[in-house]
């Protein structure tokens, strides 16, 4: 099968899954479907590992969103296939090139549908096939329509055979899933890559390829290598005194100054971003410094000492946080933004660990994106595959803290424990669970295409 055929059977599909539907479980059988396709049609190029665990993630992320039907489910099953996609075809292509990509071929597929030279064989129209399109079907089409209208005037019965039933067909909707079907599998099978990518991918690679000029490689014009090596030294000692000083009264105002209870939620809030920003310039510094010729610089031991006691402190600030967010979770309970401090701090650590080791084996700042980029997809499947919703409120209603009828009425996927607790201790949401309800209902109610199938396994309230 070549590509055209490939598009307009996915673009059949497609108007197939979604026509008159919500997003539901089409979604998930389109992703199998696209998944299926590319194991099948380009299984010659299975060449690694990680393209069978794409496949498996690929597959487990569409049953994560037939099950959920939530947004991290779609963003799993969407990075998977795309990741898949993309690694099957430009396997030499590193995969954060994945991003710029997907959106610059949703802006070009726009006019590039339209050079149908690129996408579309030439096929040579003989007199012959012409001649068999005017004399079957052009020629017994015309004297039909005509006798049509003759006997219709004729017999009010005769008409009634063709008149008297309409076809129960959405044409707009038709038209624009149809439309939308097509640009999807147009940009997904046809997608381009443009020169630019190839001549550059190796500024991508994780191992430097020109050790000797990158040695001599200096930041600043105006500043020689010697200059902006002790201009290093003197920045990172400074930075790490700042931050030894912040990290003394960061724990200090953390587990020792009485706070307001009323304010301690919001204190809380602005110390784990401060972290948060933290953590991400401290990252920036590494890769600013450790970027070239410093990584082979044997003069730049001072430096790289400093640097790696930077990533030391900044990952003692990381721990620091960890267990006052822990203790904050003990104190009032799970939330979902709680449960995200823990994820950023766990690939805050990963990320220190291999900023410290581009120092440590000489890497390019690439390394770092590369690595950090499937952590993220890590993250990201994690979050599709667990009812953290429900796993918030049993954890909740067991140490009985965060307990609050509406804060439990507005999580997701936690109906069942939800409804018990409710029941047992004669609670109510109010207006937050009426509207859970009144979700839960639409769900059950709707065609199977649209349904997001955890909600079929839930009693009826």
């Amino acid at each position: 099968m070549k590509k055209h055929h490939i598009i307009f059977a996915c673009s059949l599909i497609f108007l197939l899954l979604f026509y008159k539907e919500d997003l539901g479980v089409n979604l998930a059988v389109f992703g199998l479907v696209l998944t299926g396709f590319v194991c099948y049609f380009f299984q010659d190029r299975f060449s690694e590992r990680s393209h069978l665990i794409l496949v498996v993630t690929s597959v487990l992320s569409c049953l994560a969103f037939a099950w959920y039907g939530d947004f991290a489910s779609f963003l799993a099953l969407a990075l998977s296939v795309l990741f898949l996609q993309f690694k099957t075809q430009d396997p030499k292509l590193k995969i954060v090139q994945m991003f710029p990509l997907v959106f610059l071929n949703g802006i070009t597929s726009l006019g590039r549908v339209l050079m149908f030279k690129q996408w579309l064989p030439e096929q040579k129209i003989h007199n012959n096939f012409a001649k068999k399109l005017v004399a079957f079907f052009v020629i017994p089409a015309i004297f039909l329509v005509l006798f049509f209208i003759v006997y219709s005037f004729g017999s009010d019965h005769f008409s009634s055979l063709f008149t008297d039933y309409t076809l129960d067909i959405n044409l707009g909707n038709l038209i624009i899933i149809g439309i939308l079907g097509f640009y999807i599998s147009f940009s997904f099978w046809n997608y381009w890559v443009p020169e630019v990518c190839y001549e550059k991918n190796e500024l991508l690679d994780n191992e430097f390829s020109n050790i000797a000029e990158v040695k001599n490689q200096n930041t600043f014009s105006f500043l020689d290598l010697d200059f902006e090596r002790k201009s290093g030294v003197i920045t990172l000692l400074l930075l790490n005194l700042m931050l030894l000083v912040f990290i003394v009264t960061y724990n200090y105002e953390q587990f020792f100054e009485v706070v307001e209870k009323s304010k301690l939620s919001s204190d809380t809030h602005e110390r784990v971003n401060s972290v948060i920003f933290s953590i991400l310039m401290a990252v920036g510094v590494i890769m600013f410094y450790f970027k070239g010729g410093f990584n082979f610089d044997k003069q730049a031991v001072s430096l790289k000492k400093l640097a790696k006691l930077w990533i030391f402190l900044n990952g003692v600030l990381i721990v620091s946080t960890f267990i006052k967010n822990s203790e904050y979770v003990s104190f009032f309970g799970l939330t979902y933004k709680r449960l995200g401090v823990f994820a950023f701090l766990i690939l805050a650590i990963i990320g220190l660990v291999y900023a410290f080791l581009k120092i440590r084996r000489q890497k390019t700042n690439a390394y770092l994106v590369n690595q950090m980029v499937w952590y993220f997809y890590g993250t990201v499947l994690l979050c599709s595959f667990v009812n953290w919703g429900n796993l918030i409120t049993n954890y909740n209603i067991s140490v009985n803290k965060g307990v609050e009828p509406r804060f439990l009425s507005d999580l997701n996927f936690n109906d069942d424990a939800r409804r018990n607790y409710f029941l047992k201790n004669n609670l109510d949401g109010k207006t937050t669970e009426i509207r859970r309800e009144e979700t839960i209902e639409d769900y059950q109610n709707t065609t199977f295409l649209s349904k997001a199938l955890y909600y079929e396994f839930l009693n009826k309230k």
